[in-house]
């Protein structure tokens, strides 16, 4: 490249970085305790289980363990009712005021086998909430997600003019070269170059999926008007229905499961809730493989008949953002996969802050390397390399 497009791919790496840098510390900061959520909560004793019982202990059925959770909270409606992944001894059963989305709720964790009250546990408090919102939306609803959307693609604006720029910047030396004899700065620029073109490829796919993530409350809206819209046409302006009115919740759940068998229930949404209709129970099933777990399939069953009335295959979008959710925190490959995602996490925290040190101790050196830029412009433009120590610009 000339020395223009140099000065131009540099000014876009500077300044995409300069922007994101001290989001992206703050998102890497606070994703480093999330990739461990399920152990910190099992050290700090938030996390809800099952007392161990035989396999086949008979199971209650779901009718009476939503019962159980509404005489805990009789002034609101359940919402959501939920297994974890890894115990099907536990139903946690999320109540709110109205159906409409909200953040004022509450949850009641209940015995699977003998319809007991385990806990009430408030997963809007603490350490791990606090990192969480933080990491998802800055307190700030869907405008938070939405910045910081906008910063992840600022991210990916800065790791793809980084790239463009490490190969005529570092042609002179060998890769993984860390020049300790020289000044501190110059350490540093190495230590941020190594570690950025290191991380490369994990940085690119946490930063895609993450900026996808932040897309997730406009996506669900869109695959509501775009299909549901037109399965529940049939019921279009009718009142949600009333508890009183609705059939045995368990035959509903068996006639999903039917639907589609090798499944297991991911989450079960209410009527009226942003994830059903005001007419329908919604059941997601999700596999049992790797994969094949963090992709739901919807099932609609009637809130008074408990006979199905559609299992619609999710589109390709919403797919994407199911996929990029668990890979974004390393969820597929237990704890292997997550110690190596935070090791890479440290890493890229690492070249977020060097490279903010790189740009505040810049000095009186712009000048400088613009006069030697200048004068090193005839030598590039007939073919010549440039100088292994890159330009300021650069080093932000």
């Amino acid at each position: 490249m000339n020395s223009r497009k140099i000065k131009t791919w540099a000014w876009v790496h500077k300044w995409s970085s300069l922007v994101c840098t001290v989001f992206m510390l703050l998102l890497c900061l606070t994703g480093l305790p999330l990739i461990f959520h399920h152990e910190i909560g099992h050290l700090l004793g938030t996390e809800v289980e099952a007392p161990k019982m035989p396999a086949d202990t008979p199971r209650v059925s779901l009718d009476r363990v939503l019962e159980v959770a509404r005489a805990q909270h009789p002034d609101r409606v359940v919402q959501f009712a939920s297994q974890p992944e890894d115990d099907d001894g536990l139903w946690f059963v999320t109540l709110t005021p109205t159906p409409a989305p909200t953040d004022d709720f509450k949850s009641v964790a209940v015995d699977a086998r003998t319809g007991a009250i385990l806990a009430q546990p408030k997963f809007d408090e603490g350490f791990m909430y606090v990192m969480f919102k933080l990491h998802v939306d800055l307190f700030a609803g869907l405008p938070g997600k939405l910045f910081l959307g906008f910063m992840g693609f600022l991210l990916l604006v800065a790791i793809v003019s980084g790239v463009v720029l490490y190969s005529p910047f570092m042609r002179k030396l060998d890769f993984g070269t860390v020049r300790r004899e020289k000044r501190p700065r110059l350490k540093w620029l190495d230590l941020h170059n190594l570690l950025g073109i290191v991380t490369l490829v994990w940085l690119f796919v946490v930063g895609a999926t993450g900026m996808i993530n932040t897309w997730a409350d406009l996506v669900i809206k869109y695959w509501q008007y775009d299909q549901l819209s037109t399965l529940l046409a049939p019921y279009k302006n009718e009142p949600v229905v009333a508890v009183s009115e609705r059939g045995s919740v368990q035959r509903s759940y068996e006639a999903a499961m039917q639907q589609a068998p090798g499944n297991r229930l991911s989450f079960i949404a209410f009527p009226g809730t942003s994830f059903s209709s005001p007419h329908h129970t919604t059941f997601f099933l999700q596999g049992k493989e790797p994969f094949t777990s963090k992709l739901l399939q919807p099932v609609l069953v009637d809130a008074k008949t408990a006979q199905v009335t559609a299992a619609p295959k999710l589109p390709w979008y919403l797919t994407a953002l199911l996929v990029s959710q668990p890979l974004h925190f390393g969820d597929y490959g237990g704890m292997p996969m997550q110690i190596l995602w935070a090791l890479l996490d440290i890493a890229t925290i690492i070249v977020l802050g060097s490279g903010l040190y790189l740009w505040l101790k810049r000095g009186n050196t712009v000048p400088a390397a613009a006069s030697r830029a200048t004068a090193e412009r005839p030598q590039r433009e007939e073919g010549g390399a440039p100088q292994a120590d890159p330009a300021p610009a650069l080093k932000a």
